[in-house]
Parts: structure tokens; C-alpha cells; sequence
């Protein structure tokens, strides 16, 4: 088996239709590639579930902390409006059965740490910022935000062999297929 120590990233295949990278993508799935990257100009929901299978956490995360955010808005509230400064206004009660009056508070503290939360992990996650990346020195992959379709094996794929992967990218019908260097 190869590994990245050769210096190649993968072997990159380009595809004309995205029926065809859908093909592609899922036969690499099939055959046991683990590793392995799409480009297109476009989302297709069935290539990110055979290139990207499981769970991220990131709804997990987002859960955590809009429930964190809700209580800390919540707690905030309370303390400021009961315990250390009590204000009767109106007649409202000023104990804990004033919680009706804390719902608007709460709810956007919630959905404020929620939302922070889910753009930060995506940046994390997609590995953002990346001002280089080893496929953008494929020939032609600037298509690949106009109308051109990329499958990336990658080298640290458990079943990466420079030959052996080459040879099934090729099987597949694209046209070209490309080593990408590190």
C-alpha cells in the first residue's frame, strides 16, 4: 500500500455529468474507499452520503449549547431581576413564578449561542480557512465550480494504491484521471 509519504495527495478522476460522479463516488464507496473527496459546482445529496457517511456532532453540539445559552439566560434574568436588584413593576411577582416574563430572554440566548455555535463548528469542521489545498493544482479543476465533476481518492485511504487506484478510477469512465501531487 502507498501513503502520502510518496508525495502524492490521491489520484483525482474528472467526471462530465454529476449521474456520473454519483456512479463513481458510489461504486469508490463499494469497492472500500474510505477516504475520498467530491467537487462540483453544485450540492448533490447523494454523493455527500457516499464521499461523507456518519455523524459530524455538529446537531449534537448545537443542542448542547443552545440549551447552555437558553439557561444562561435564563439564570442572568433571574439573578438580575430577583436576587439582586427586584423591581415591582406592575405587581409582578418577584420570586420564581415570574419565569413568563424571562421566555423572550431565554429563548434568544438560545438560539444565539445555537446559531454561533453551528457557523463556528462548520468552519472548524470544513477546515476553513484554506488558502491551498493539493487539488488546486489539477489541470482543469478550476471547472469544478463551472461545470465539471471531481473524485478524489485520497492517499491515506487504507486501500490506496497508486496503480491499483488509478486503474479502478479509470474503469469508471471519466475523462482524465490525474495523480495529485502533495
Amino acid at each position: 500500500m502507498q501513503n502520502r509519504a510518496d508525495g502524492i495527495y490521491g489520484v483525482m478522476a474528472e467526471f462530465e455529468t454529476p449521474d456520473e460522479l454519483i456512479a463513481a463516488a458510489h461504486a469508490a464507496r463499494h469497492a472500500g474507499y474510505t477516504r475520498m473527496d467530491a467537487f462540483s459546482p453544485f450540492p448533490i445529496e447523494e454523493v455527500i452520503e457516499e464521499v461523507a457517511p456518519g455523524d459530524t456532532g455538529v446537531p449534537r453540539l448545537v443542542l448542547i449549547a443552545g440549551l447552555t445559552g437558553a439557561a444562561t439566560g435564563f439564570i442572568l434574568q433571574y439573578i438580575g431581576n430577583v436576587i439582586d436588584y427586584p423591581l415591582n413593576i406592575g405587581g409582578r411577582p418577584l420570586d420564581i413564578t415570574n419565569w413568563p416574563a424571562m421566555i423572550p430572554i431565554t429563548f434568544e440566548m438560545g438560539i444565539l449561542m445555537a446559531a454561533f455555535t453551528a457557523a463556528i463548528s462548520m468552519v472548524i469542521l470544513n477546515g476553513l480557512p484554506s488558502p491551498y489545498h493539493p487539488v488546486f493544482n489539477v489541470p482543469r479543476f478550476e471547472r469544478a465550480s463551472q461545470d465539471a465533476f471531481f473524485l478524489c481518492i485520497e492517499a491515506t485511504d487504507p486501500l490506496f494504491d497508486r496503480a491499483q487506484t488509478s486503474s479502478f478510477l479509470r474503469s469508471l469512465g471519466p475523462m482524465q484521471v490525474t495523480e495529485v501531487a502533495e
